[in-house]
């Protein structure tokens, strides 16, 4: 079919209309041309705004999570260790060469306090289980991190301790596997390496909760 033309005050629609299809294209080039720039600035904002919240402190009011920080609340040994007991203990304490049986919870405080480890429970990140064997480790055989051995060689039996563990009382060569205490879960090892792999962008600072249950003595 041929195009109907219309003559209205001289003027050509069909030509009117084609002139008008021309200027919508403009229209729409020019629109998404400037909705990309948008979003590319929004994009930008959006990675500036993330990068703020990746190391933002896991534990409001307190700025966990920031290197080398001191807590008034928590008391400091020598070593660097921060710690205060949310449950002092009643029992003995133990002492070089006993076995000790702990429940554990652990936090990855530079990466929104994600959850690696949990007393009670096997899980970490979104996983959920059934209760877990406890961890147990000779004191002083070197079996797990520092900053562990040091907060439960100064614990009481029945008590629970939260510690701060700074990165040089941590995990050597950011790596779970050479030292304990390791998560249980697939999900909480996978919390816990993203931290500790992330070359420097996330804070390596962690949080562990220690529950003394026995000590053996070395006999």
């Amino acid at each position: 079919m041929y195009p109907l033309l219309y003559l209205v005050d001289g003027k050509d629609l069909l030509e009117d209309a084609e002139s008008a299809k021309i200027d919508r294209r403009k229209w729409l080039v020019t629109s998404v041309g400037l909705l990309a720039v948008t979003l590319g600035h929004n994009f930008v904002d959006g990675v500036a705004l993330a990068s703020n919240f990746a190391d933002m402190p896991a534990l409001k009011g307190k700025d966990y999570g920031k290197s080398k920080m001191k807590y008034p609340d928590y008391a400091e040994t020598s070593s660097g260790l921060q710690y205060k007991d949310l449950r002092a203990g009643n029992g003995m304490m133990p002492k070089k060469g006993d076995i000790v049986v702990v429940d554990w919870d652990g936090y990855t405080i530079g990466y929104y306090g994600r959850i690696f480890e949990a007393r009670n429970k096997t899980k970490g990140g979104s996983f959920e289980g059934d209760d877990k064997s406890f961890y147990r480790f000779r004191l002083g055989s070197h079996e797990v991190i520092p900053a562990f051995e040091e907060a439960v060689a100064g614990m009481s039996l029945g008590g629970i301790r939260r510690i701060i563990v700074p990165p040089d009382l941590g995990y050597p060569e950011n790596d779970y596997n050479k030292s304990g205490p390791k998560p249980t879960t697939f999900s909480g090892q996978r919390a816990l390496d993203f931290v500790l792999k992330n070359q420097g962008l996330i804070d390596k600072t962690l949080l562990f909760d220690i529950e003394l249950l026995n000590i053996i003595p070395n006999n």
